[in-house]
Order: C-alpha cells, then sequence, then structure tokens
C-alpha cells in the first residue's frame, strides 16, 4: 500500500487513478486533433493543454464522486459500466455550461464532444481490461499470519472480505495449528512456505509472544529480504483505523506519527479559519430559509447551545440549529440519538441527514474551540464513561474537536458502547496521523457525504 497525504491505498487503485488522468488527456488531445486544423497552435499557444489539464482534473473528481474510486467498495461490472456513463454524462453537461458562459473556455468546433465521446469508449475499455488485469496472480501480494488468536482471526477476515487490496493469505498458523505454542513447530510450517517461494510478507498477529514467537526463524527471513511486520501496522493500513483490543502501549510509543508541533497547529488553525470562512459565504444566502424552517416546524429556539468536550478535556458550548422537540429530554436526560428517534422534528430530520445542522459550528470555530476538522465533540456526561469503559478514550482530545472527522466520514454516527469504540479506532488514526493532507482528504470525503446522505444520522 502507498501512504499519501496519511492515507493508505492499494496500489492498485492508484495506477487505476493514474491511467484514468492519461486517458482524459489522450482523448480531449485526440479530438483536438480530429476536429481542428490548427491543433497544435491551439494546444501550445493557446493554452490548449492547461484547459486540457483542467478538464482532466474535474473528470477526476466527477469520477471519484461516483464511487469509482472507493477502495471499500467495488462495484459490479454492470454498475461500474453504468457509473461512468453517469459520470460522462454529468461532465457534458458542464463542459456545455462552462462553453456557453465561458467561451473563451472551450478549444473551438465539437472538440469537446469528440473528445468526451473517445473519453467514454476508452473508459469503458480501460475498466474491462483492469478488472481482468487486477486477479492475475502476478498483481496480488501472498502473506503469511503468524498467529492464532483472535486478533490473528479478524486479521484474515478482514483481507478475506476484502480482495480489491490486493493481498491472499497463503498461509496462517492459526489455520492449521491453532493450540501449537512450540516456536519451532511454528517457525517450521513458516519457513517450508518461504523458501517455496510461496509468501512475500510475514505478519506477527500473536498475542502472548514470550516463548511462543519463532524469533529465529522470523530473524533467517528479514535478512533473506522478506518483510515483517506487526499486524497493528498492517491493520492501521488496511483499514484507515488503529485496533484498541490487545494494543501494546509500546507500539503508540515506537511507531511513526504524533508528530505535530506547535507550527503545524498554527498552520492547522489557518486552514479551518479559511475553510469555514468559504463555508459560511457559500451557505450564508439559506440561513434564514432554515430558520424559519425551524420556527415553523416546531415551538422552541432556532439555535441549540449544548456543552460538549473539547480540546485536553476543557468543557466548551457547541451550537447547532435546534433538531429535537425543545423539552426532548425534560424525562430521560441526557441521551444518545437513535435512527428513529422520536424526539427529532420533521425538518430536524433532514437537517440532521444533510448535516446541516452543524452550520453553527462554524461561530465556534471563529471562536477557537472548534477546528474545522478534527474528532466529533461528545458530551461529558458521555465521555466520564467511555474513559472508563474504553481503554485510550482521553487520547481522542489532543486534538481540537472539528465539524467533520476521519470517524465521521468513515464510520457511522456512535449511539452505544460498541459504536463509540469503533469510532474511537479512527480518531486514534487520526490523532496519530494529523496533518493537513489529510484534512483535505476528509473534507473532500464530508462534500461527498453531504451530496449524497451516506452516514448521517
Amino acid at each position: 500500500m502507498i501512504r499519501l497525504f496519511n492515507v493508505y491505498y492499494p496500489k492498485r487503485l492508484l495506477v487505476l487513478v493514474a491511467a484514468e488522468a492519461v486517458l482524459v488527456c489522450a482523448s480531449f488531445t485526440l479530438g483536438a486533433m480530429l476536429r481542428l486544423q490548427d491543433s497544435l497552435l491551439i494546444l501550445e499557444y493557446e493554452n490548449g493543454l492547461y484547459k486540457i489539464l483542467g478538464i482532466t482534473v474535474g473528470a477526476i473528481i466527477c469520477l471519484y464522486y461516483f464511487d469509482l474510486y472507493d477502495p471499500h467498495r467495488v462495484p459490479s461490472k454492470g454498475e461500474t459500466y453504468f457509473r461512468v456513463l453517469v459520470a460522462m454524462g454529468l461532465m457534458a453537461f458542464v463542459l456545455a455550461g462552462l462553453s456557453y458562459f465561458f467561451p473563451d473556455f472551450t478549444l473551438g468546433g465539437d472538440t469537446f464532444v469528440v473528445g468526451l465521446f473517445i473519453l467514454t469508449l476508452a473508459l469503458m475499455s480501460w475498466r474491462w481490461s483492469y478488472a481482468w488485469l487486477v486477479n492475475r496472480p502476478f498483481m496480488r501480494e501472498r502473506i503469511y499470519v503468524l498467529g492464532s488468536g483472535e486478533r490473528a482471526r479478524r486479521f484474515v477476515e478482514s483481507l478475506r472480505s476484502r480482495p480489491e487490496i490486493g493481498i491472499d493469505v497463503a498461509g496462517w498458523s492459526g489455520g492449521v495449528e491453532p493450540d501449537v505454542h512450540n516456536p519451532d513447530e511454528r517457525g517450521t510450517g513458516l519457513m517450508s512456505m518461504v523458501d517455496g517461494g510461496q509468501v512475500s510478507r510475514v505478519i506477527v498477529a500473536m498475542g502472548d509472544r514470550r516463548g511462543t514467537m519463532p524469533v529465529r526463524e522470523l530473524l533467517e527471513i528479514r535478512l533473506r529480504g522478506i518483510k515483517v511486520e506487526d499486524v497493528t501496522g498492517v491493520l492501521e493500513k488496511v483499514t484507515g483505523r488503529v485496533e484498541i483490543d490487545g494494543l501494546y502501549p509500546s507500539w503508540l510509543i515506537f511507531s511513526e506519527g504524533f508528530r505535530a508541533g506547535s507550527f503545524f497547529f498554527f498552520a492547522r488553525r489557518l486552514f479551518s479559519l479559511a475553510a469555514s470562512s468559504v463555508l459560511l459565504l457559500l451557505i450564508l444566502p439559506f440561513l434564514p430559509f432554515i430558520a424559519l424552517a425551524i420556527k415553523l416546524d416546531s415551538p422552541g429556539s432556532v439555535f441549540y447551545q449544548q456543552t460538549r468536550v473539547g480540546r485536553f478535556g476543557k468543557p466548551i458550548k457547541v451550537i447547532k440549529f435546534r433538531t429535537m422537540r425543545a423539552d426532548a429530554e425534560a424525562i430521560t436526560g441526557p441521551t444518545w440519538a437513535g435512527e428513529t428517534d422520536p424526539r427529532i422534528t420533521r425538518v430536524g430530520r433532514w437537517l440532521r441527514r444533510s448535516r446541516a445542522d452543524e452550520i453553527p459550528q462554524l461561530f465556534n470555530v471563529f471562536r477557537g474551540d472548534m477546528g474545522f476538522v478534527g474528532p466529533r465533540p461528545e458530551r461529558p456526561e458521555f465521555v466520564e464513561w467511555l474513559v472508563r469503559e474504553i481503554p485510550y478514550y482521553n487520547f481522542r482530545h489532543m486534538i481540537r474537536p472539528g465539524i467533520t472527522g476521519w470517524a465521521q466520514v468513515c464510520y457511522q454516527y456512535g449511539a452505544s458502547l460498541e459504536e463509540a469504540k469503533e469510532k474511537l479506532k479512527y480518531d486514534l488514526y487520526y490523532t496519530k496521523n494529523v496533518s493537513l493532507g489529510l484534512d483535505l482528504v476528509i473534507i473532500l470525503r464530508s462534500i461527498k457525504i453531504v451530496l449524497f446522505g451516506h452516514g448521517a444520522r
């Protein structure tokens, strides 16, 4: 896997994106050469190449928002072709609008039409070829999993449920000899597979390693140039979260990450202010209509303030649009919202689905209580309980909370202890790998969630 903006992507996904970027450039360049007599002049001296590069970026973004680059979701062939056609249809409307309102953007004649036609055929052919190519044995990595406990089992199941990653479990000590505690026996099975050239990487997923790890064999394998990795680090790359069950504090101490310094937090603060200002300018005309809808739907104030836990555990007052009845917690007290919570109003349900109820938190960002991106701030009543029940929960408070975050774009809203535990795994990943690049990735995913309504509650 390749690390890009502190997020790990399968190599095959980056190959897919790069190849399709080349296809877009080539298709519109070919379209210009076929339809324009002075095509070389236009491409070289009239910013034609820059225009095609702009179209390429737009096409890749369009394909991304139609889930054609989602490493966690691989559509069927029929669905893939349908999504490609829809994406190209949207591209046609966008290019037609740009040509009408900004004539200087065009390359001349019907170049865009011809280029889009060539691109559609090229993408359909390439996607068919890519689906065949990635399933060839030479495009897949074979690994050996050393361990027989619960963590090893979860890891193996995770890999087998996601064949799109391109990693095959060629051998697993837990799948063949779950009760073996003799390191020599473990090492014999591992060495036989290595000698046969059947594996290219060994993943150590053992719980209790004292006296059970085949150290001599692992050292010999490592000296042969075969990678030997701890399962916690591999799970972090594959799943985008840090597993906390059986996590050794030493792994957090010695692993990469947690490099954010004072200059980074200053730059991150400027980034939050810039992103919040842009978003506020875009949505400012709609705010009066949202406020009016809330007032007409149910009695009570438009805004709702609630105490949440901020950075370093300090309490902050979070501002939101009211989405529940004014007396929502008069009887029950602090309670997590459910899927079909009767306390939520009709307008409130729409606001939650579109995430519009979070808009007033922009003022928390300006005030310095929150960042634009960060872990979701939780209520102190829940935090006190979660800290007792979940190890490492306080780690999420090392970063200023945000309007959106890694856990919000990767996992559903947490409304139970188990779901809060799952969200913490993503929050730990974000805290460990925080960067402006990762923040940008989260913002792009958040836009996708708002547009298509996934993941909100």
